[in-house]
């Protein structure tokens, strides 16, 4: 008789971002701790990017805070950042249009390195905003690796 391995149960992290510019480093910090203890390091480096490029603009066109919420459920991990502009983001372009281009390649890498995307406005806490969403599909993670053992060394007389 197999036994089958119970499905993870659906997780979600919310983080609160004043409008400071070191908010960008602390939620790429935060996500990638939550995805390694939860088994998803092979979604790290995608969701460090989209999360930053998210973060970053919520930061650099609103004078309001923030909020990244980083969820899992059913093999999708969902990275969404709310912040107080109701303006819908503006449309992303593809990377090769604007490859040399100083700024805009923000959306457009969040397309590139998600599965799926969009926005919606969204009120919190009584303050108009939106709310700008990806998803990355998993493997379902497995328990976290245990450390490595290293025997100690061996003393000679």
């Amino acid at each position: 008789m197999s036994e089958t391995a119970e499905p993870p149960a659906p997780w979600e992290y919310s983080l609160s971002i004043p409008n400071d510019p070191r908010a960008v480093t602390v939620s790429r910090r935060t996500l990638r701790l939550v995805l390694t203890l939860h088994g998803l390091i092979g979604l790290v480096d995608n969701a460090e990017l989209i999360a930053a490029e998210l973060v970053s603009n919520a930061v650099r066109h609103t004078e309001g805070p923030a909020v990244l919420r980083v969820s899992w459920s059913a093999g999708v991990v969902r990275i969404g950042v709310w912040d107080a502009d109701p303006e819908p983001p503006p449309p992303s372009r593809p990377l090769l249009q604007i490859a040399e281009s100083e700024d805009g390649r923000g959306l457009a890498l969040v397309r590139a390195c998600s599965d799926l995307w969009g926005w919606q406005p969204l009120a919190r806490n009584g303050v108009r905003g939106k709310y700008v969403w990806c998803e990355l599909a998993a493997e379902m993670p497995g328990p976290a690796p245990a450390p490595a053992q290293v025997p100690p060394p061996r003393l000679t007389a």
